[in-house]
Formats: structure tokens, sequence, C-alpha cells
């Protein structure tokens, strides 16, 4: 009988300084099916999949493919075996083009000669096979997530990889990317090839996977068909306490006005054209404002010319009752937190220590520095603090350094920091981008309790299920522009992905006329 099994990972345990990240689990991945792995933060999930790819050697267990074992020490190993990664944060080179990209170490020479002809019509050939349509010729740098998403995925499919790996696939996509994404990998499945897919939202995990398999704090909990279970039994299963999947809050109580923007234009410097045009909105102390919007649609360069990473062209932000339109990061920083984007680009320093960044912008406060040094046990016991109160995990504590700590436990030492700064005004960009429910339901709480606190929050979410349960109004985004405020109490999903795709504009466009 032919073995069912593409891939074995039998008895696998790999260790961290202060930490056992995979602890003797086993994973099965049966031919043709699409199988989600499912964990916290910090479950070991990305550790055991990196294993698989070569980037880690196990101290103890196996591997087989087709029932054989394998030795896998580094990618070129996997990638000779037909095994393909698609990282939580992407391997690509900005500066180089799409095609270089995919072709980067799998490239085709004829007498040490480059045939870039021949690679150029293998991807396009694959591309219009999947759909997966990119500029081939567009820099890295200059191009969406989304698309560097799909050169990732182009990567594995020209080197021809059977055993496809997606660790964390759609944290940084919009809702239409990710249905895209959903209906590319069935179509994999459906060719034969099989999918291990990591991912922290169960409505993905439930629409798109065969089996689930469940790790939490590095040990394997169990395996089941997805068809025969449910979203509160798995997320149960991951934290291991009932998790409340919905927002809990009463009615807001919005008090002064805290931010006011007025007629903001912010210039996109890749569009060569205002991305954000005559943009005027207020947000409120005690309440929570949304801005929605499919991605690209201007959101980034709002947020840019809010916090001071842009300037913005012409109008005025005034917060506080104080103009702050030209002024800096450090001045807009004393009324303002700004949970970020992109947390590796600006929201961390990757090398240094988590205690080092807990303190970025505080670490000259009487609290931590005396005399022009720095007070290393205020730091570290503040802290332990934080760690301890936002259930921060990483294996060597206050000195772990960050670059070592998982995307979802990055994410919550941002917020952990930027919440506990106990500012007017906290800029929330996508703050559960790759944070599993357990993570969520905490997170989401805290921005509920800091606005009845009397904080102003702006919101800034692709996540259209976050916006309808913690917003108290949203404003959609569309081409630059605010198309739309709403009531999420009176309007529903349908109606806001109406806004967000255009057309509510464009009908009353026409209607005018």
């Amino acid at each position: 009988m032919e073995n069912q099994y593409a891939i074995e990972m039998l008895n696998i345990t790999k260790k961290f300084p202060g930490i056992i990240a995979n602890d003797n689990i086993t994973l099965q991945l049966k031919k043709g099916e699409i199988h989600a792995l499912l964990g916290e933060n910090g479950a070991g999930k990305s550790t055991l999949m990196s294993v698989l790819f070569g980037l880690y050697q196990p101290e103890e267990g196996i591997i087989k493919k087709d029932g054989k074992v394998v030795s896998i020490k580094d990618p070129n190993d996997a990638t000779a075996l037909g095994i393909g990664m698609v990282h939580q944060h992407f391997k690509l080179v900005d500066v180089f083009t799409v095609l270089d990209n995919i072709i980067l170490g799998a490239e085709t020479t004829k007498c040490g000669f480059l045939q870039k002809k021949e690679a150029r019509k293998k991807v396009e050939e694959i591309s219009k096979r999947y759909g997966l349509n990119v500029d081939l010729d567009a820099k890295v740098e200059d191009i969406t997530v989304g698309m560097q998403q799909r050169v990732e995925i182009l990567k594995m499919l020209y080197r021809d990889n059977e055993i496809l790996i997606f660790d964390e696939p759609t944290a940084v996509l919009t809702p239409q990317e990710i249905e895209e994404l959903m209906a590319t990998m069935r179509e994999f499945a459906h060719e034969g090839k099989s999918i291990l897919f990591i991912s922290h939202k169960l409505n993905e995990i439930m629409e798109v996977s065969d089996r689930v398999s469940v790790l939490r704090k590095g040990k394997y909990i169990g395996t089941v068909n997805t068809s025969e279970t449910t979203k509160q039994e798995l997320s149960n299963m991951m934290v291991g306490r009932p998790v409340q999947l919905e927002v809990v809050k009463d009615e807001a109580k919005p008090a002064g006005e805290v931010l006011k923007v007025d007629r903001l234009c912010v210039h996109s410097h890749v569009q060569k054209r205002n991305a954000v045009n005559d943009v005027s909105f207020t947000v409120r102390a005690g309440e929570i404002v949304c801005i929605a919007g499919i991605d690209g649609n201007g959101q980034t360069e709002l947020v840019y010319g809010l916090t001071g990473l842009d300037k913005p062209s012409s109008g005025t932000i005034t917060l506080c009752g104080r103009d702050i339109s030209h002024a800096s990061i450090r001045h807009r920083g004393e009324h303002m937190s700004h949970i970020p984007e992109d947390r590796h680009k600006h929201g961390l320093v990757l090398d240094f220590t988590l205690e080092q960044n807990m303190v970025l912008q505080r670490f000259n406060e009487p609290r931590f520095e005396t005399h022009g040094f720095i007070n290393n046990k205020a730091v570290r016991d503040y802290a332990n603090y934080l760690i301890e109160k936002f259930d921060v995990r990483s294996g060597q504590g206050p000195i772990t350094r960050v670059r070592s700590m998982s995307g979802g436990n990055q994410q919550k030492a941002i917020i952990a920091r930027e919440v506990d700064r106990d500012k007017d005004l906290i800029v929330a960009v996508q703050p559960t981008r790759g944070l599993d429910v357990g993570a969520i339901e905490f997170i989401h709480s805290q921005l509920v309790a800091e606005r009845d606190r009397g904080k102003a929050i702006l919101l800034v979410s692709l996540e259209l299920d976050e916006v309808m349960s913690l917003s108290d109004r949203i404003l959609v985004m569309y081409e630059g522009e605010i198309v739309g405020e709403l009531d999420p109490k009176k309007t529903t999903v349908e109606e806001l992905g109406l806004y967000m795709a255009g057309a509510k504009r464009m009908a009353k466009e026409e209607a005018a006329v």
C-alpha cells in the first residue's frame, strides 16, 4: 500500500536558550491536503516549519518524505526535496526586480551567462496559470505587501515545489487578497500539492483547511478534521481556556476634541501624486474612530502624515489644541502613541534587547536616566512589569534579542510600550496583525479600556470583523479621500464593502449628474 503521507515530522524537539520551542512534536501531512497549524504566539509553529525547511536543525526526531527518512541540513536540501516556504516576514531583496527575486538562487545559465529570457517565459506561464499577476520589472521596494507575497509564492512555484509551507500568509493581506489566496491554495491542493498553512485566523482555517493540528507552548495538543470541529473548540485547544470571540464594550461617551485634521494632503513619492487628498475628520476623547479601506487607498500615507513619518503637502493637524502640522516626531510623541503598520521598520530595533525596546521613547525620563546614565535596574523592572502585564513571551525575558522573538510577541511588545505611555491619542495601525485569538481578545479589551479612560483612539484596520466590532465611528477611505462616515451599529459588512470598493461614491456622483 502506498504511503498516504507526503511529510512526517516525528518526535521533533528543538531548543533555544531558555526555551524548548518544539517539545516532542509529531506532525503528518497527507498528500494533496491543506493542513493548518494553529497555536498561540510563540507556540513553536514557525520554528517547526523552519526545521522542515532546513533553517534549524532539531535536537531530536526525524523527518520522512513519502515514507522515507530524509536529511534536511539547509534550505537547498529542502528545495531539492520539493519543499518551499513563504515566510511570515518575506525574504526578498528590496532593490532587485520581481523577476530577479523569483529566480535568485535558481538561475538558468548557459556558458556562464544568465538566461533571463527563458526564466521570464516560465514565470509568465506560472503567473498566468494561477492568476498571480505581478510586474516582473518593478523593484520589490515599490510594490505592495500583497504583491510581495505573490512574488514569494511564484518563487516556490518556479522551483517546482510540491510541499508548500505558508507561514501566516494572510497577516499582511486585504480581505480581497485573502480570498484570492484561499482560491489559489485550493487549486494547488486540487493539483496534488500538499500545503502546510500556519494561521491565527479561525475563519480562514475553517474555510480552507482539511485538518488542523494545534500547538500550545511548544507541545502538540492534537489534530482534528476541520469539518468536525468549531471555532470555539479550536480556540479552546489553542489557548487552553474559553475565549471571548466578540468584543464586549459599553456605549462610548465622547468628550472634547483631541485630534482635528483639516483638508490634509500627503504626497506619495512612489505614485508621484497625492495619496491623501483633502481629508478632514476629528477624533474625540473617549471614542474609537476607525479608518477602513482596501489597502493602498491612502491609509499608510495618512498615518505617516499624522505621526511625522512624512510631511503633509498641505492642510493642518491639530492635537490637543496645538497645531502640529510641522512638528517633529518627538514633539508629536508628547501627546501621541503610535502602534505602526510595519513593526520591523518603524516599531522595533531588532538587534536591541526587549527591555531596550520597551523604553525607546522614554530612556531620557528621570526614572530611567540619571546625569546622562541609563538606570539599567529601572529599565529592567519596567520591562518585566510590561512583559507580565501584556504576556509578552520570549526565551530570555527582558534580555532577549527582539529579532529572535515570534512576530506576534514582537507585536505585543509594541502594544505594551505604546499603551503604557499613557498619551491622549493612540494611533493603532493593524494592532492585532499576526496575533492569536487569546492575544486579540486581550488587545481589544485594552483598547476599549483606554477609550473608557478618556483616550482618543484612531484605529486603522483591514480586518472587517475588527472594524465592525471595535469602532464607535467608521471613516471609509477610497483613493485617498474619506468617502463615507458610518455607524457600526447601523451599517452592514456588505454596505461597508461597497464604500471600500468605491461603489457608493460612484453611485452618488452618477446621481448628481
